[in-house]
């Protein structure tokens, strides 16, 4: 599918796509979730893509004791024994919500096929010794990064942030920057898997995994 702007002169209520690359039925998805989801992963990573274009972004959603829901983009990092992993801050907004509540939402939008996963779960913080591993993969300026932000909490100014990244960077210079004790990762044990492919009238395919008693049950729902 070509990825086409938008007429400047259409309206909102104009703006639409059809969806007709293709279906999904339930005779053709596997019985396990985590493997139809790899299965699209993989199926999502086309050569061709443009250099934006982030087939591991996908919006992690969460709340707080109140109900008041929050929502971001963060990178999908891996995905382990069914667990999906991401990084970031502790105290940032959402590692607050999380601490208070451990349901999130996360949701993958493939728009180059017209397809969509939505993915319901718990989370927890991942050992320290893998979020030190995997920053240590991290390319510097990421790394400095991470120390230099108090995310989500108000500054002055960007040059403050500036500032204190150029005092780390002499800092270590010379030396391996260590992962800050407020980073690190957090894994989503999903109980509840969505795979939507759009349709043409509307009528798109909706297969929804739940997990019963450790068993996932398969549905279809109506678009």
């Amino acid at each position: 599918m070509s990825l086409k702007a938008y007429n400047r002169n259409m309206s909102i209520q104009e703006m639409r796509k059809t969806y007709s690359m293709s279906g999904l039925s339930k005779s053709e998805i596997d019985l396990d979730p985590v493997i139809q989801f790899q299965h699209w992963f993989e199926q999502a990573q086309q050569p061709d893509l443009p250099d934006w274009v982030e087939v591991n972004a996908m919006t992690l959603s969460t709340a707080d004791l109140k109900g008041n829901v929050t929502s971001r983009i963060v990178l999908l990092k891996g995905i382990e024994d069914g667990r999906l992993c991401f990084y970031t801050n502790y105290h940032s907004q959402k590692g607050r919500q999380i601490q208070d509540n451990p349901q999130v939402s996360l949701c993958f939008l493939w728009a180059h096929l017209q397809r969509q996963v939505r993915i319901e779960g718990t989370v927890t913080k991942s050992e320290r010794s893998k979020s030190a591993d995997y920053f240590r993969t991290r390319p510097r300026e990421s790394q400095l990064g991470a120390h230099v932000s108090q995310q989500s909490s108000i500054v002055d100014s960007s040059q403050t942030l500036q500032n204190r990244f150029v005092e780390l960077q002499t800092e270590y210079e010379q030396a391996e920057i260590p992962c800050p004790e407020h980073w690190g990762g957090y894994e989503v044990q999903p109980n509840r898997y969505e795979f939507w492919q759009g349709r043409p009238g509307r009528l798109h395919d909706r297969i929804c995994y739940q997990l019963v008693e450790d068993q996932w049950q398969i549905s279809r729902l109506a678009p």
